[in-house]
């Protein structure tokens, strides 16, 4: 019942279920004893002249009366019983991961060969399509989320936050070259530790982080910055800050789109060996995503790797939803004096 209810009416539980029973055998009760009571009627001396011509003493709108006052009887008990909604909203922010991702937006991103759907794009767009993804769900699971964007420098494009619309803004900005065209992994890194470090800041003590966390995404290597890779890496590992990183992109010469001119065919070389270096060093892991279909599979991959226990069940929160029932008790009661008064004209 409480599935069809909530299917219908958008009830998914009773504050008070015992009012919902007594109430429904009440409508019962009243419902049987009305039906065996005879009808009350003005002594008529040719009522049996009537019978015996064929006329049926069936009182259609005095069946359809009691149909319609039980009817309204158990609209009431349920609407006594304290029908309410729930509505689920995600773990507190701040119980879960803190999570920076770092994304390059270097010119080498701008590269043509992400395929998807049959269309080819560049791996900056594809890169903040799935990040975008990735981003979104874990926000909805409690965790906080923040965006590094790097080339040649490296800024903060969004703080730790928990708005996933927010994030959803940030991402849609990011554009090639927006940091400079060079490859600056050791900066983006540095940076990307200190802002989830500073979480320590903002959470209260009675509720500490679970976890740290940095993902990288670069299709280069470093060749810009003022921090080395292997430093930043000895920070975060310092900081307990656990660093996976992506290296997207195919090898050999790739054709790039630069601006309005003709296609040129360049060769950006992935450093693996710095970004495993990176990874080794902070426990995290380092995965390689030569197409479309490798990237989507890499960011289900740290989805899943990076769960933790959360102690709060999601939160709750109720709110009575009785107008429904209400609404149609009103009127059947309406419909039965309509029925009543109106078309039968019955004398009380």
């Amino acid at each position: 019942m409480i599935e069809s209810l909530s299917t219908h009416f958008g009830v998914d539980a009773f504050e008070r279920p015992l009012w919902l029973a007594i109430g429904i055998a009440l409508a019962i009760g009243a419902t049987w004893m009305a039906a065996r009571r005879p009808p009350r009627a003005l002594p008529w001396p040719a009522w049996t002249e009537a019978g015996a011509a064929g006329a049926r003493r069936f009182d259609f709108f005095r069946a359809l009366g009691s149909v319609a006052r039980a009817g309204a009887l158990a609209l009431l008990s349920i609407a006594l019983a304290g029908p309410v909604r729930e509505h689920r909203a995600p773990p507190e922010p701040g119980r879960g991961l803190d999570l920076v991702l770092a994304l390059d937006t270097s010119d080498s991103m701008q590269a043509l060969d992400a395929e998807s759907g049959g269309v080819w794009h560049t791996r900056l767009h594809l890169a903040r399509e799935v990040v975008a993804r990735f981003a979104q769900r874990r926000v909805a699971e409690g965790d906080r989320v923040g965006l590094v964007v790097f080339g040649e420098e490296a800024f903060t494009q969004a703080p730790l936050s928990s708005d996933g619309a927010l994030l959803g803004a940030a991402l849609a900005r990011v554009a090639p070259g927006m940091a400079g065209g060079a490859t600056a992994v050791g900066d983006a890194l540095a940076l990307a530790v200190k802002r989830v470090g500073a979480a320590d800041l903002d959470v209260a003590q009675t509720a500490p982080v679970a976890g740290r966390l940095v993902v990288l995404l670069t299709d280069g290597r470093s060749n810009a910055g003022s921090v080395p890779p292997d430093v930043a890496a000895s920070l975060a590992r310092a900081r307990g800050v656990r660093v996976h990183t992506v290296g997207i992109g195919t090898r050999g010469e790739v054709a790039m789109q630069r601006g309005a001119g003709p296609l040129r065919f360049e060769r950006h070389d992935l450093d693996t060996d710095t970004l495993e270096g990176i990874a080794q060093a902070t426990g995290g892991r380092f995965f390689a995503a030569r197409s479309s279909g490798d990237l989507e599979a890499v960011y289900e991959s740290i989805d899943a790797l990076e769960r933790v226990a959360r102690r709060p069940p999601p939160r709750v929160h109720t709110s009575a939803h009785p107008e429904p029932f209400l609404a149609g008790a009103a009127l059947l009661v309406a419909l039965e004096v309509l029925g009543a008064r109106g078309v039968a004209r019955r004398i009380p």
